[in-house]
Protein backbone atom coordinates (compact mmCIF):
# COMPACT_ATOMS: atom_id res chain seq x y z
CA UNK A 1 0.00 0.00 0.00
CA UNK A 2 3.05 2.04 0.24
CA UNK A 3 2.37 5.38 -2.81
CA UNK A 4 -1.05 5.35 -2.78
CA UNK A 5 -3.21 7.85 -0.80
CA UNK A 6 -5.58 6.82 1.86
CA UNK A 7 -8.34 9.39 0.77
CA UNK A 8 -8.02 10.09 -2.83
CA UNK A 9 -9.47 14.08 -2.60
CA UNK A 10 -6.54 14.76 -0.21
CA UNK A 11 -3.70 13.28 -2.95
CA UNK A 12 -5.89 15.13 -5.46
CA UNK A 13 -5.49 18.50 -4.35
CA UNK A 14 -1.87 18.03 -2.80
CA UNK A 15 -0.85 17.00 -6.23
CA UNK A 16 -2.93 20.21 -7.18
CA UNK A 17 -0.93 22.47 -4.92
CA UNK A 18 2.18 20.81 -5.91
CA UNK A 19 0.91 21.44 -9.76
CA UNK A 20 -0.03 25.00 -8.97
CA UNK A 21 3.31 25.78 -6.56
CA UNK A 22 5.58 24.58 -9.64
CA UNK A 23 3.98 26.86 -12.14
CA UNK A 24 4.54 29.73 -9.99
CA UNK A 25 8.28 28.33 -9.16
CA UNK A 26 8.16 28.53 -12.99
CA UNK A 27 6.66 31.76 -13.75
CA UNK A 28 8.82 33.54 -11.43
CA UNK A 29 12.30 31.72 -12.47
CA UNK A 30 11.04 33.23 -15.93
CA UNK A 31 10.83 36.71 -15.03
CA UNK A 32 13.81 36.45 -12.91
CA UNK A 33 15.87 35.28 -16.41
CA UNK A 34 13.87 37.90 -18.68
CA UNK A 35 15.48 40.52 -15.56
CA UNK A 36 18.87 38.60 -16.01
CA UNK A 37 18.76 39.22 -19.86
CA UNK A 38 17.72 42.98 -19.55
CA UNK A 39 20.49 44.00 -17.30
CA UNK A 40 22.93 42.00 -18.71
CA UNK A 41 22.07 44.07 -21.90
CA UNK A 42 22.41 47.19 -19.90
CA UNK A 43 25.72 46.88 -17.98
CA UNK A 44 26.86 46.13 -21.70
CA UNK A 45 25.89 49.30 -22.96
CA UNK A 46 27.30 51.11 -19.96
CA UNK A 47 30.46 49.51 -20.40
CA UNK A 48 30.25 50.76 -24.10
CA UNK A 49 29.69 54.29 -23.10
CA UNK A 50 31.79 54.19 -20.28
CA UNK A 51 34.84 53.56 -23.00
CA UNK A 52 33.61 55.90 -24.89
CA UNK A 53 33.89 58.37 -22.66
CA UNK A 54 37.01 57.75 -21.57
CA UNK A 55 38.15 57.62 -24.69
CA UNK A 56 37.21 61.53 -24.95
CA UNK A 57 38.56 62.02 -21.63
CA UNK A 58 42.10 61.08 -22.89
CA UNK A 59 41.59 62.60 -26.42
CA UNK A 60 40.61 65.86 -24.18
CA UNK A 61 43.43 65.60 -22.20
CA UNK A 62 45.82 65.24 -24.74
CA UNK A 63 44.32 68.47 -26.39
CA UNK A 64 44.36 70.58 -23.10
CA UNK A 65 48.12 69.21 -22.75
CA UNK A 66 48.87 70.40 -26.73
CA UNK A 67 47.43 74.29 -26.37
CA UNK A 68 49.05 74.59 -22.65
CA UNK A 69 52.52 73.40 -25.04
CA UNK A 70 51.33 75.75 -27.28
CA UNK A 71 50.85 79.06 -24.49
CA UNK A 72 54.23 78.21 -23.31
CA UNK A 73 55.74 78.43 -26.81
CA UNK A 74 53.70 81.55 -27.64
CA UNK A 75 54.92 83.06 -24.55
CA UNK A 76 58.58 82.37 -25.05
CA UNK A 77 58.35 83.44 -28.79
CA UNK A 78 56.96 86.79 -27.17
CA UNK A 79 59.82 87.39 -25.33
CA UNK A 80 62.33 87.23 -27.99
CA UNK A 81 63.48 90.00 -29.62
CA UNK A 82 65.41 89.21 -32.92
CA UNK A 83 66.86 93.08 -32.88
CA UNK A 84 68.32 92.35 -29.54
CA UNK A 85 69.94 88.87 -30.06
CA UNK A 86 71.76 87.71 -33.33
CA UNK A 87 70.67 85.13 -35.54
CA UNK A 88 72.96 82.26 -34.43
CA UNK A 89 71.19 82.54 -30.95
CA UNK A 90 67.43 82.99 -32.63
CA UNK A 91 68.41 79.63 -34.69
CA UNK A 92 69.40 77.88 -31.41
CA UNK A 93 66.28 78.59 -30.26
CA UNK A 94 64.31 77.73 -32.53
CA UNK A 95 66.13 74.52 -32.58
CA UNK A 96 65.44 74.33 -28.54
CA UNK A 97 61.75 74.72 -29.43
CA UNK A 98 61.28 71.94 -32.29
CA UNK A 99 63.51 69.60 -29.51
CA UNK A 100 60.71 70.79 -26.93
CA UNK A 101 57.84 70.37 -29.33
CA UNK A 102 58.92 66.85 -30.53
CA UNK A 103 59.03 65.22 -26.73
CA UNK A 104 55.98 66.92 -26.17
CA UNK A 105 54.63 65.32 -29.17
CA UNK A 106 56.46 61.50 -28.63
CA UNK A 107 54.89 62.27 -24.64
CA UNK A 108 50.79 62.72 -26.75
CA UNK A 109 51.94 59.46 -28.39
CA UNK A 110 52.84 56.91 -26.07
Amino acid sequence: MLGQCPQLNSCQMDQETLKSSLNGLERKVLVLLNEHKSLKDELKGLKLENHELKADLRKRDEQLHHFKNQIKITKIVDHINPEDEGVSDLKRKVDEYIREIDKCIAHLSR
